[in-house]
């Protein structure tokens, strides 16, 4: 499959992880063998990491908090920041780990039960590994749009009209 296929079908895909394969190749203008020949490929090439679904869990009896948690680290000789990246996402807590630009070197994402479970994950495992200098700890208090999705609550306005 041709790169501007290629590319296409990643768009497409990550817009939509469920689009039929049928409708890929008629989108895309290839056979559906080649559309899950080329899924394969990404897949064996980890060009394609995984599938998710993206839930707006306020709209569910389930409570969940959601840190964002800036840490500045020591980078370490010949590795950098890539070894302590790497203690900090195997913790089954962590959801997500960048490395970012600015004042911190890292962010590091966490969805918990409550705020305190945020706030001793940080005291109890991230601030005491060595090489962590700093931590600044911030919540997600609303979400309006994630991976492209906006999440609309604007209710219908339900008052008659007055002519």
């Amino acid at each position: 499959m041709n790169t501007n296929i290629r590319k296409e079908l990643l768009k497409l895909i990550e817009k939509n992880s469920k689009i039929a394969t049928t409708e890929l190749s008629k989108m895309l203008g290839v056979s559906e063998a080649d559309v899950l020949n080329e899924m394969a490929e990404l897949e064996r090439e980890h060009v394609i990491c995984g599938y998710l679904t993206l839930i707006d869990w306020d709209k569910t009896n389930t409570e969940k908090v959601i840190g964002l948690i800036e840490v500045k680290v020591t980078p370490q000789r010949g590795q950098g920041f890539d070894r302590i990246a790497e203690r900090i996402y195997n913790y089954p807590e962590v959801s997500s780990v960048y490395l970012i630009s600015g004042a911190y070197d890292l962010l590091v994402t966490l969805e918990e039960q409550s705020l305190k479970d945020i706030a001793q994950f940080v005291s109890d495992k991230l601030s005491t590994l060595d090489t962590v200098l700093s931590t600044a700890t911030h919540f997600i208090l609303k979400k309006y749009k994630d991976h492209g999705i906006v999440f609309d609550n604007k209710h219908e306005d339900e008052r008659e009209a007055i002519s």
